[in-house]
């Protein structure tokens, strides 16, 4: 599938800039291969540079703040030229993509309103044409692909998909946005956690994955969140037994969890593996851990597979 972007004479700077990709479909860590092409429709035109960029709709920090469109990767494919009117000048590329590029789709299906594009900016001193943009299908890694199956797998169901503009405080990161995926909690976890978020920070040997559990009670007042981080190296992620290994971080982050709340009444400790190969005996009511319920150790048990922090 080719991808194209047109941006027609805008802004005044007498071109018009054609961005296109042989394959709009891509991961993080890969080149994006493609071509610009700029046109000076009236007259000479004095190009100070051409540069791609990532953008996507990201929220800020602060939550009550709307999102808006951010630049958060870019890279230059051309340096100053000169273009005669009514010449064109094409301008090929492989645009690289960062490794904490968001992932925005997942078997073959949009997360949800997540979307990312490529933006060629193209500066003519005071003025920049920044009107082309290309959508972007960004697949996840192996590893990512592989940690949000088991969470399917074992139950979890993706009800928000977002970027935050900002940095996450102890974690190395290149890009100043990280990517939150929201769940519902598998009923066989619904007891100690109502929420939980997945943080993806990637780089080019291991997955950082980041679990942020919270849980609730509104009628009663009380909150508690925490966070667990656990890492995975790329380097034989097909060969690794990945249900048991995200069960034994949810295991453990939950186990922490319930740890960090131990003053409150409603929070236990998991004594069993959460994944079975059945459903429970009973509901896990409001108020009670998983310990006793699950009916036995099941499929998941195991260690947590990775290096809790």
């Amino acid at each position: 599938m080719r991808l194209t972007g047109v941006s027609p004479e805008s802004g005044g700077t007498g071109l018009t800039v054609q961005t296109a990709l042989a394959n709009p479909s891509t991961r993080p860590g890969l080149s994006l291969p493609g071509r610009v092409t700029v046109t000076a429709d009236a007259g000479d035109v004095s190009v100070h540079h051409v540069r791609l960029g990532l953008v996507a709709q990201a929220e800020p920090d602060d939550p009550e703040a709307p999102r808006r469109l951010m630049q958060y990767h870019s890279a230059q494919v051309a340096e100053g030229f000169v273009l005669r009117a009514g010449r064109t000048r094409s301008i090929p590329f492989a645009f690289p993509l960062p490794w904490e590029t968001p992932v925005t789709t997942f078997g073959g299906v949009p997360l949800l309103s997540l979307e990312t594009a490529l933006r060629t900016e193209v500066a003519v001193a005071p003025l920049l044409d920044q009107g082309a943009m290309v959508p972007l299908f960004v697949h996840p890694l192996p590893t990512q692909r592989h940690v949000l199956s088991a969470l399917d797998e074992l139950g979890f169901t993706m009800r928000q998909a977002g970027l935050v503009a900002a940095r996450l405080p102890g974690v190395e990161q290149t890009l100043p946005v990280h990517q939150r995926l929201g769940f519902w909690v598998a009923p066989l976890y619904a007891g100690p956690i109502t929420e939980l978020e997945v943080i993806f920070v990637a780089n080019s040997a291991e997955l950082e994955v980041i679990l942020w559990c919270d849980r609730r009670l509104s009628l009663a007042g009380i909150t508690h969140t925490s966070i667990s981080r656990f890492r995975v190296w790329h380097v034989d992620a097909d060969q690794r037994d990945w249900v048991s290994t995200v069960d034994g971080w949810l295991r453990h982050t939950i186990n922490r969890h319930a740890a960090a709340a131990a003053h409150a009444d409603w929070s236990a400790t998991i004594s069993e593996s959460a994944h079975v190969s059945r459903p429970p005996d009973r509901p896990v009511p409001p108020g009670f851990g998983l310990g006793g319920t699950a009916g036995g150790a099941g499929v998941g048990g195991g260690g947590s597979g990775g290096d809790g922090t």
